[in-house]
């Protein structure tokens, strides 16, 4: 049924009935393990916290519980469905072998991490070869999304607070790279934080896009390939900057705030300066219009920006917000991208909304787990979420 290859024995499948296996839908899971050679990478990744003579490599260990958490588990002792499953699995160390793992692992902070988050940016790039036309860069350019989540906590976790929505738990700050309509998104950073941090906290912004840019193949820092999208909680003047000062090979759209002062200006354009804005098959959108800002209103924002306003009647029954003007929804969003129709802009600036499927998948397969509570039978069975750094660990992409 199998033979060893790398860190996991490799499943051939056959239909005589013989030899079933629980999860099998796992074995895609190994077998992408495999063909990128993850496996290999966190092993070489993880070799220094390796002790000698060992007899659980760190990195299949750690892989192991990526594993389980993908298969539904909550708590470190859910390997064990992977070690009921050797033919499949191969050797999974016991869970006192993982928790003094991970406990090691999170000891050593950010040197771990850092070896982490190397070894995947390799094997991101080796994947996305190998996904030929079906790489999140066949077109030539890449879009990371930011987006914050609440994350729930029902017992006092480390870092645990009141959140803004008045619940408790954790806000963390993701990245996902867009994988286009027909994808589930491509996480690339998460920035734990408490549930009380900002939305709009720019030096957050800027930790999470340079974690995510840090994940993607070199020669996208040239060219502006890269895009990075926000929603308005991105639409600050120190992140804006940020984003402006590496323009030269990074594109931003970035939402922003209705302020006062483009509520009034909205108010003053004439109708002829508005656009009608499209749908993705490039047909125009009942109902909505866009048109572009300028004059004082863009002084002491970075040199380049482009302020553009949409204007759209809302859906039968929505109710109107003060920012909103004669009848009409206003959002608007600031771009350094030239010599393109404002409607294709707000277009690629409106698909940001896919982030929310994104942060939907994430929430199904683990990063719910955060809030796990303990499980109250000894460390080795506790969940990932005991100290700030094993939740980092747990819930890097």
């Amino acid at each position: 049924m199998k033979h060893s290859i790398g860190s996991y024995p490799r499943v051939r499948g056959q239909d005589d009935g013989r030899q079933v296996v629980s999860e099998a839908g796992s074995v895609l899971l190994v077998e992408t393990v495999r063909k990128t050679g993850l496996d290999q990478a966190i092993s070489q990744a993880l070799a220094p916290w390796r002790k000698p003579r060992a007899v659980h490599d760190p990195g299949k260990a750690l892989l192991d519980v990526a594993l389980a958490v993908a298969l539904g588990g909550d708590c470190l002792a859910d390997v064990a469905m992977l070690r009921c499953e050797p033919a499949v699995f191969g050797p999974v160390a016991s869970d006192l072998t993982i928790s003094r793992l991970i406990d090691t692992l999170a000891a050593s902070g950010e040197k771990a991490l850092q070896a982490i988050r190397s070894a995947q940016s390799k094997v991101r790039h080796r994947a996305w070869s190998l996904a030929g036309t079906n790489a999140p860069d066949a077109d030539g350019q890449v879009v990371i999304d930011l987006d914050g989540v609440l994350v729930i906590a029902h017992s006092d976790k480390e870092d645990a607070a009141a959140t803004w929505k008045k619940t408790y738990g954790h806000h963390p700050l993701t990245a996902f790279v867009d994988h286009g309509p027909g994808g589930t998104g491509e996480p690339v950073a998460a920035l734990l934080r408490p549930g009380n941090a900002g939305s709009n906290t720019a030096a957050d912004h800027i930790a999470t896009a340079q974690l995510a840019l840090a994940q993607l193949p070199k020669h996208y820092r040239r060219g502006r390939q890269t895009l990075i999208r926000t929603d308005s909680a991105g639409g600050t003047h120190d992140f804006v900057s940020w984003l402006a000062q590496r323009g030269r090979w990074l594109s931003y759209s970035v939402g922003m705030v209705i302020t006062e002062a483009i509520h009034e200006l909205v108010l003053k354009v004439p109708a002829s300066a508005w656009t009608p804005a499209v749908e993705t098959d490039g047909q125009a959108r009942d109902g909505a219009w866009v048109a572009e800002l300028t004059g004082k209103l863009l002084d002491g924002w970075p040199k380049g920006m482009r302020l553009i306003v949409r204007k759209e009647r809302p859906h039968p029954g929505a109710q109107l917000r003060i920012t909103d003007a004669d009848g009409v929804r206003i959002t608007c969003f600031a771009t350094n991208t030239p010599h393109r129709q404002i409607a294709a802009l707000e277009l690629r600036h409106r698909l940001r909304a896919r982030a929310e499927d994104r942060i939907r998948t994430a929430r199904a397969t683990g990063l719910r787990n955060v809030r796990r509570e303990y499980a109250g039978h000894g460390s080795c069975v506790s969940d990932y979420s005991g100290t700030r750094a094993g939740r980092q660990l747990m819930t890097m992409p």
